[in-house]
């Protein structure tokens, strides 16, 4: 029996929405990656693309437990000698939360070409409206 490898040209993706509202950021961000990369599908193939669109609303109302809104960093560097920047996370919750949880998942998806492609896949609102409903999204519960 051999193992089972899926082309691209047999790839069917589907639209998922998942809903942030009152859940933790990384409990979101880790179905969005699994969906992003199709690792719930029976076809999965490690070498191969086969992930979903998803989209996730209410990115704004996404939690942070313990004492991360206030002792968790963003770091990012300009360029340039010493401007290391540093934003805490309820700063950043507050001003960009599609920011926050667009990070959150992008740690979770690979470094490489099928990862760069899966993040191009996900659409991010800070509130409930998108406008993908022609695509028919189903909901997914986290």
């Amino acid at each position: 029996m051999s193992t089972y490898m899926a082309k691209k040209s047999e790839i069917e993706r589907k639209w998922y929405v998942i809903d942030a509202a009152g859940k933790p950021l990384g409990r979101v961000a880790t179905e969005a990656a699994v969906l992003l990369r199709g690792k719930h599908k029976p076809i999965f193939t490690p070498h191969v693309d086969c992930g979903d669109h998803v989209i996730i609303i209410n990115c704004k109302d996404a939690v942070l437990t313990g004492n991360k809104l206030t002792q968790k960093k963003w770091q990012r560097h300009t360029g340039y000698i010493g401007h290391l920047k540093e934003t805490r996370y309820d700063t950043l919750m507050a001003t960009r939360p599609t920011k926050a949880m667009e990070l959150a998942v992008k740690g979770m998806i690979p470094s490489n070409t099928i990862g760069r492609s899966a993040l191009l896949r996900l659409r991010l609102f800070e509130g409930a409206e998108h406008n993908h409903q022609a695509q028919k999204p189903e909901a997914v519960e986290v």
